[in-house]
């Protein structure tokens, strides 16, 4: 039997805030999390500023031991740990220690590059002759499936355990393989979820590229700038989004607090031919991308009432503008309501579906649609297809139903999944003890 599959815990380490209220407030607000770096300007890239979550000792005691931390310099599995935990706890899920392991609960925790700064220590204590001082978590911080095996871990999961990668569109895409395992009745619950560590190990292959905003280093909060005329590139993020999915007959049973629902999605890749290429999207491949989720989800185009698109402040983004509204089939005032969370924390690379994926349910739980912040200049390609309503400048607070979430990822890969708010009916209750929701 196929089962439906619900959301019913979240976490966030973002730039602009660590934990959901912190989040929350930030993104209900447009408060921006980029800020200068010192150690860019430095380095002297081109890019002196980016989105880096702000995590304390303090906090990270919460989640790791001091013997752990000894040695640890892996911000991608912090970051990843950090929320994967609170979704779990904000899913009011047990984090006590059992013989047994939870052969039911698995994780799909996405990432790009894992613990890129201790490969660079590892490589100089490697070359000075001194590799019995690497510590016994070398292997654990640099192994791209470390974040996975850590909250597998501390979790105690027993079910599917893995790591997925597939750069932008990394976090978008383990929410869409959670769903899949769930909804085929493989797992009852699973952690999905995206990091991705920061430096400027992790960030200088992009300013190398002239693919990084070089024309904000004085006014760092003003420097993402999506949908705008004078967009100039992106700033660089990190940062982790985790979400618990779970099937909602266990979810009803146990009496969990329902965020959405999953409707379904889809991903698929342009294979860098027509105009696809390493770094461009293949516009073919996104509308096909677009159009198989929505068929997935068994909807109709209209029935979308906002987007959060990938939209990075390049000059793709009348594209990605583009590609949705001959996707929809909706342009003007028709369009869908369509904001970009980069404009306040950023890209954050293959933490960015799963950061974003989280800021789209808040939305939907809780009725509003967060603003773009520095596109007071619309890019006059966007304006002429849809009109400058769609895209809000202030904070709406608006029920909303169904958002599309999407990803257009470096390789010309793709990901679109669909949000529903959950509404619970009367009979669907009387089956379970009931489901902690806004829309009993």
């Amino acid at each position: 039997m196929i089962k439906r599959v619900v959301i019913t815990g979240l976490g966030v380490v973002a730039p602009n805030g660590v934990g959901l209220d912190a989040f929350t407030h930030a993104i209900k607000n447009g408060i921006s999390g980029i800020k200068k770096d010192p150690e860019l300007a430095r380095l002297q890239f081109s890019c002196q500023i980016a989105g880096k979550p702000e995590i304390s000792t303090e906090l990270s005691l919460q989640y790791f031991s001091e013997l752990e931390l000894r040695n640890f310099n892996s911000t991608g599995i912090l970051y990843g740990v950090i929320a994967g935990i609170d979704a779990w706890k904000d899913a009011g899920l047990s984090l006590e220690i059992n013989e047994e392991p939870d052969w039911d609960s698995g994780t799909i925790f996405g990432t790009g590059t894992s613990g890129i700064d201790k490969f660079r220590e590892s490589i100089y204590k490697i070359d000075d002759f001194q590799t019995r001082r690497l510590g016994s978590t070398a292997v654990a911080q640099t192994m791209n499936s470390g974040v996975s095996a850590y909250l597998g871990g501390k979790l105690g999961l027993g079910n599917q355990v893995t790591t997925n990668s597939s750069a932008c569109t990394t976090g978008t895409e383990s929410i869409l393989m959670a769903y899949e395992r769930i909804q085929s009745g493989q797992a009852k619950r699973i952690l999905a979820g995206s990091t991705s560590d920061s430096g400027p190990y992790i960030w200088g292959g992009f300013d190398a590229m002239r693919v990084c905003t070089f024309k904000h280093n004085d006014s760092p909060e003003q420097g993402s700038r999506p949908m705008s005329a004078s967009a100039s590139g992106f700033v660089p993020g990190s940062g982790a989004g985790a979400l618990v999915l779970e099937d909602l007959e266990t979810a009803l049973a146990r009496g969990a607090k329902i965020y959405a629902e999953v409707l379904g999605g889809n991903v698929n890749s342009g294979g860098q031919r027509g105009l696809g290429t390493m770094t461009a999207p293949n516009p073919v491949a996104v509308q096909k991308c677009i159009k198989s989720a929505i068929a997935k989800a068994g909807i109709h185009p209209n029935e979308i009432d906002a987007i959060n698109g990938h939209l990075t402040a390049t000059s793709k983004d009348s594209l990605e503008i583009q590609n949705w509204s001959e996707a929809l089939e909706r342009k003007g005032t028709d369009f869908p309501y369509i904001n970009s969370l980069k404009s306040m924390v950023g890209h954050c690379l293959s933490g960015a579906g799963s950061i974003e994926s989280v800021a789209s349910v808040l939305q939907l739980h809780h009725g509003f649609v967060f603003p773009n912040i520095n596109c007071e200049d619309l890019h006059p390609e966007i304006t002429a297809l849809i009109d400058e309503s769609r895209i809000p400048r202030k904070l709406i607070e608006k029920e909303l139903n169904i958002i599309a979430k999407a990803s257009f990822g470096f390789g010309d890969i793709n990901g679109c999944v669909i949000f529903k708010k959950f509404k619970c009916h009367p009979l669907t209750l009387s089956k379970g003890k009931g489901a902690k929701s806004e829309n009993q």
